[in-house]
């Protein structure tokens, strides 16, 4: 216990907040932190009034105790899963796609029913190493320490209300674009980033006029004609409707790849890899739906 309420402030580096996460008092907290220094014989926090920050100590403590309490959670789970104790229960960090994500968990409960879904949506910054059992995530911002699988790969088109002037276009370039006002998702984001950087090696900073990471909001502001936006085909493809357009990009390089991520080092249950496998199957039906609609 004493172990984990260490990590817990480590991790914060605030110990109110740190006390809040585990459901104790602050003085409390702060006196089993104190305890465990004069047990260790050495300072892991560096203190300054009310702040604390991890020493050079605390850290490479941190580290061993890191490994050592997710080695003993691993053991649990291996020995629950083994002994069919085990809840079927899985934390799916989910970082794009969020579009496809109800139809995904719905096909798989038709066959599972009784399986739990801890969803992981927004990370706070501190937890710099969320637990997760699975994550999907682009390939340009994998999560540390994991192994892969790719999913598929989507290209990024534009889309246009339906009375734009490009609304008609088969192809269009990115430079045709320099003079519209964009919505986009806000800084941070993996696809704005991405997006962001096609449209310097095209010569030219997108003027935002919108942010947002709500696919009804954005499709819902091209509908009225506050913007135009780059949307990814496949995972966002569902999100127009019939008075929004979108229009292939002439560029190769405007797509991204998605892939299922899951931790290197750690048990991964029954319930997590038979999730991982139907997703795999799932991704793989759409893309080649995808690829049948284009075609036709």
């Amino acid at each position: 216990m004493q172990l984990k309420y260490f990590q817990a402030a480590a991790r914060i580096e605030h110990m109110t907040k740190a006390a809040q996460s585990l459901h104790i008092s602050q003085p409390a907290l702060s006196k089993m932190i104190t305890a465990l220094e004069a047990e260790l014989g050495a300072k892991l926090f560096d203190r300054n009034h009310k702040t604390i920050r991890l020493n050079e100590q605390g850290r490479l403590f941190l580290q061993k105790i890191d490994l050592a309490l997710q080695a003993i959670e691993d053991g649990i789970r291996q020995l629950q899963d083994g002994n069919g104790t085990a809840v079927a229960a899985i934390a799916l960090d989910v970082r794009v796609s969020s579009h496809l994500l109800p139809a995904l968990l719905a096909e798989y409960c038709k066959q599972w029913p009784d399986t739990q879904f801890h969803l992981i949506q927004h990370v706070p910054q501190y937890e710099s190493t969320p637990s997760f059992d699975l994550c999907l995530s682009d390939g340009a911002n994998p999560p540390a320490g994991t192994e892969s699988y790719s999913l598929l790969r989507e290209k990024i088109v534009v889309a246009v209300p339906a009375a734009h002037r490009l609304a008609s276009s088969d192809l269009i370039s990115l430079r045709e674009l320099q003079d519209e006002n964009f919505i986009c998702l806000p800084p941070g984001k993996a696809l704005r980033e991405m997006t962001d950087a096609f449209c310097r090696l095209a010569g030219f900073a997108p003027r935002i006029r919108f942010e947002s990471d709500d696919p009804a909001t954005v499709r819902g502001l091209i509908r009225v004609g506050q913007g135009v936006a780059f949307l990814p085909s496949i995972t966002w493809g569902g999100s127009t409707g019939p008075d929004v357009v979108t229009i292939p990009l002439e560029e190769s390089f405007c797509e991204r790849a998605i892939s299922l991520y899951w931790p290197k080092d750690r048990y991964l249950t029954q319930a997590a890899a038979q999730f991982r496998d139907f997703a795999i199957s799932y991704f793989a039906a759409l893309a080649d739906s995808y690829a049948y609609s284009s075609d036709k």
